[in-house]
């Protein structure tokens, strides 16, 4: 989804599974090649259940991993397993931070440091935490 035009791409570049224990059987399982994808593929699983439509969102050239849209209301996900650098960190604040409209921003992690802090209006979450949110 093009998040400043509104406009729906035709064609996605990810796939998610419903089933990781039939991904891993299909793929194999290496948890360190294979975190991220394992992370956002959690994500994804939670927005889904909890009935938004999910889309990855472009913003000029910025990607975002997940807008999530329910009765109107949108959210914005990133998904980085570890925030070990401060290049990292600003791609993963500064794609949300560009995007002009106040929705809930979220950056989900693995980093056990700093655990549910607000950068800037961004909600930076444990994947554990953001999982066990019913409404987000």
């Amino acid at each position: 989804m093009d998040i400043k035009r509104l406009k729906k791409f035709e064609m996605g570049s990810k796939y998610f599974y419903e089933d990781l224990g039939l991904r891993n059987c299909n793929l194999g399982f290496d948890l360190q090649r294979d975190i991220h994808k394992l992370m956002e593929n959690a994500v994804y699983l939670h927005l889904s259940q909890l009935r938004y439509d999910v889309y990855v969102g472009l913003s000029g050239q910025q990607k975002i991993d997940f807008v999530g849209i329910r009765q109107g209301r949108r959210i914005y996900v990133q998904v980085a397993y570890l925030l070990t650098d401060e290049k990292t960190r600003q791609r993963e604040f500064g794609n949300l931070l560009e995007i002009p409209d106040n929705y809930p921003k979220y950056v989900v992690t693995l980093d056990e440091f700093n655990p549910g802090s607000n950068v800037n209006g961004i909600r930076h979450l444990h994947l554990a935490a953001f999982l066990s949110l019913a409404e987000l």
